[in-house]
C-alpha cells in the first residue's frame, strides 16, 4: 500500500496534469489526445468518477466532467473545442475502441 506521502504526491501530480490540460493547454483538442495518446480529459473525468463510485460515492459523468473541467461540457465546447476533421473522427473511431471500447 502507497505512504500518505506517495498519495500525496500522486495526487498533486494529478492536479498539474489536470491544470496544465485545462488552463495552459486548452489548445490541444481531446480528439487529439485520444488518437495519439489513448486518452483525453473525458477520460480523465471518467477515471475520477469510477474512482469515486468504487468508493461509495456517487457521481454522475455530467458531474464527474463538470468537477474535472471546472465548467460544463457545453461551456468547454463553446470556448475551446474546434470542428474535427474527417481524418480526425476516423483515426478517433479506432483510437476510442482500441483504448475505450475494451473496458
Amino acid at each position: 500500500m502507497p505512504s500518505q506521502q506517495e498519495i500525496e504526491l500522486q495526487a498533486a501530480a494529478f492536479r498539474r496534469l489536470q491544470k496544465h490540460l485545462m488552463e495552459d493547454r486548452t489548445d490541444v483538442q481531446n480528439i487529439d489526445m485520444m488518437n495519439l495518446a489513448g486518452f483525453c480529459r473525458n477520460c480523465l473525468s471518467r477515471w475520477y468518477q469510477e474512482a469515486a463510485n468504487e468508493r461509495g460515492i456517487e457521481m454522475g459523468k455530467d458531474e464527474a466532467r463538470e468537477l474535472f473541467y471546472g465548467m460544463t461540457m457545453d461551456d468547454w465546447k463553446a470556448n475551446y473545442q474546434t470542428d474535427a476533421k474527417d481524418s480526425q473522427k476516423e483515426a478517433f473511431k479506432t483510437a476510442f475502441e482500441e483504448n475505450v471500447g475494451k473496458e
